[in-house]
């Protein structure tokens, strides 16, 4: 066997073993984390959502949007239990990511785009006015809801949010992983055999300088991103997000409504005088929260601090609502 020959056998044996490992891994997750809530139509799909109700009928809703490499468990998981009876909550998981659709493709790689999908699932659900709790990516997510949807959205909090243009661009991988081609094979054939081994270490880093739950990949489904059309999603969704916050920070100033912003000062994933800092400065009366010692993660180091961050906003909200009512009367 000449030299060529045996190194395209060899690649060859590489591809199928990838192959045969992506796709026991694909039977493995689909039964090892099966969807946990209710499925809501919405334009060319479907949107799936964890729900919690509120103790009466009239407890307002809190909307939680999850960030990049996750899904409805990661919220749902750190601060639902502390927000749950007082308010409704609502937590989808976003356009392809967990047991959602990506009805468009690419396209709803768009946080404007995946904003009129999850706008879509809340009216089947008869919600027309919700407190965005949002993490990380999706702070890019929560913001185009308070700019394009402001009936929607009655305040925000905002955990380690990506808000505006940052140098550098993104880790190499999600140019490839993003595209058809390239993408399609790389997540068929090697990101599922690669992204087991480096799924929990990874999970590390981004809580640094913090020490992540023993059981947080299992309890929070994150195995999930390693199947192959869930990482192409995800690798969109971070590719295209600096060119989406180039377009939308210079209208921050548009947002009225209370807000909330929690980001930890040794976070290495989302830079907070990027991005938290220079929103803050951006919504007239906004609450900056900078939380030393503390990573990526702020809803699991300190849940508590988010939840009474909720309840303050609420509350802002509840007043400046029954105001606007008592001036509509005169």
């Amino acid at each position: 066997m000449t030299l060529i020959a045996w190194i395209f056998s060899l690649a060859a044996g590489v591809v199928v073993a990838g192959g045969v490992y992506t796709a026991a891994f694909v039977m493995w997750a689909d039964r090892s984390f099966p969807p946990a809530g209710r499925f809501v139509d919405v334009e060319g799909g479907r949107i799936h959502l964890l729900e919690k109700p509120g103790t009466v009928d009239s407890a307002p809703v809190v909307l939680l949007l999850h960030g990049a490499s996750g899904n409805a468990q990661d919220m749902m998981n750190s601060i639902g239990t502390g927000l749950a009876g007082r308010y409704r909550i609502v937590a989808p998981d976003r356009p392809g990511h967990g047991w959602s659709d990506r009805p468009e493709g690419r396209n709803d790689a768009s946080p404007a785009r995946q904003a009129n999908l999850i706008v879509q699932a809340l009216a089947a659900l008869g919600v027309s006015r919700a407190i965005v709790v949002a993490h990380s990516w999706s702070g890019a997510l929560a913001t185009a809801l308070a700019l394009d949807h402001a009936d929607l959205v009655s305040g925000l909090v905002l955990l380690a949010p990506v808000t505006h243009p940052w140098p550098g661009g993104v880790t190499w991988y999600y140019g490839p992983a993003s595209s058809v081609v390239v993408g399609t094979a790389f997540t068929s054939f090697f990101a599922a055999p690669i992204g087991s081994a480096v799924l929990k270490p990874a999970i590390a880093g981004v809580f640094h300088p913090n020490t992540p739950p023993a059981d947080y990949a299992e309890r929070s489904g994150a195995w999930l991103v390693l199947r192959p059309a869930e990482f192409r999603a995800n690798a969109q969704d971070v590719q295209d997000l600096l060119g989406f916050v180039q377009d939308q920070f210079p209208r921050y100033g548009e947002i009225s409504v209370p807000t909330t912003i929690i980001h930890g000062e040794e976070d290495r994933t989302v830079s907070p005088l990027i991005h938290s800092q220079a929103i803050a400065r951006q919504v007239d009366g906004a609450k900056l929260i900078l939380l030393p010692g503390v990573g990526h993660m702020p809803h699991y180091t300190h849940p508590e601090l988010v939840v009474s961050e909720v309840d303050r906003v609420a509350a802002l909200s509840a007043s400046a609502a029954k105001f606007a009512l008592r001036v509509q009367a005169r």
